[in-house]
């Protein structure tokens, strides 16, 4: 492995760190705000900490490429910011009822989600995605799933939430061909910040005081798991290799479990731990494609 590729690689581990402990800090932080102020403050935050880089980037590109065309991306943004607030909405009232492993390995389904969702706008799935699944739906039943073959309410949140997730994932894989990745972000987190903010408005109370005992949870959640991260996956991913890319962000749930466990004193059953090694495995297998490089 060379010095760019391992670099690549360590920054892509720290993404996945830094993404995984994020569960915590949403969960943390609603003991102080509803979800939707929780939300609404962290996009807000996170969407600034981008700005800076945003305008450096522009100023060392002079000329005025399509790519920086902000009017011209506004409705795509737009809809990803729409879809984002959604995802994020039921992820973050789904975590009040259940805990940062089980959110984290079951928002992580979206990765076998999207090429379902490609079927029905005509993209093709190959088999070893469907095998993925397969396992992916397997490992959702040993840790969801209870007696009488019913799903507790914050995993059955979740779930709804990584759906929106994952079309959120395919507007994003039309638009950036056409325009700015770092663009696109800061408009969309602006947009799930302002609704978010907006529904908090009509059903949350808005505390100054509560928002500032939330304040470490809100700062990490917004600066480091949007701003910081998302930085970081940019840099990386381009000298990362695919394949080690996907496996290596697929850890944010392994991450999540962790920080549960370390800061939460969540514990999970046998039967759960089981059906996160399936989920695993199929999110893994449902990124590497067979003769792909790694």
């Amino acid at each position: 492995m060379d010095t760019k590729t391992l670099k690549a690689n360590s920054l892509l581990f720290i993404t996945a760190a830094i993404w995984g402990f994020a569960f915590v800090a949403q969960r943390t932080g609603m003991e102080h705000v509803g979800p939707f102020l929780f939300n609404g403050v962290r996009f807000t935050l996170g969407a600034t900490s981008l700005l800076p880089f945003y305008f450096l980037k522009k100023k060392t590109n002079s000329p005025v490429r399509e790519k920086d065309n902000i009017k011209g991306l506004l409705p795509g943004a737009g809809l990803a910011g729409l879809l984002m607030t959604a995802g994020a909405s039921f992820q973050q009232i789904g975590l009040k009822y259940t805990t940062a492993g089980n959110a984290g390995f079951i928002t992580g389904l979206y990765v076998v989600i999207v090429p379902i969702i490609g079927i029905f706008i005509g993209k093709s799935t190959d088999r070893q995605t469907w095998i993925g699944t397969v396992l992916a739906m397997f490992g959702m039943y040993f840790l969801s799933i209870k007696g009488g073959f019913k799903m507790e309410t914050g995993d059955l949140l979740v779930l709804i939430s990584a759906f929106f997730w994952a079309s959120h994932v395919q507007i994003l894989g039309k638009i950036t061909q056409k325009f700015d990745s770092l663009a696109i972000s800061i408009i969309q987190f602006y947009v799930c910040s302002l609704l978010s903010l907006v529904i908090a408005f009509f059903m949350e109370p808005i505390v100054l005081k509560d928002i500032f005992s939330a304040g470490i949870p809100i700062l990490y959640a917004g600066i480091f798991s949007v701003g910081i991260a998302y930085t970081l996956q940019v840099i990386a991913q381009k000298d990362a290799h695919p394949s080690q890319a996907a496996i290596i962000l697929s850890l944010e749930s392994v991450f999540a479990v962790m920080g549960g466990m370390l800061f939460l004193s969540e514990t999970m059953s046998t039967r759960g731990l089981m059906g996160c090694g399936l989920m695993l495995i199929g999110m893994v297998l449902s990124q590497i494609k067979p003769g792909q490089k790694s």
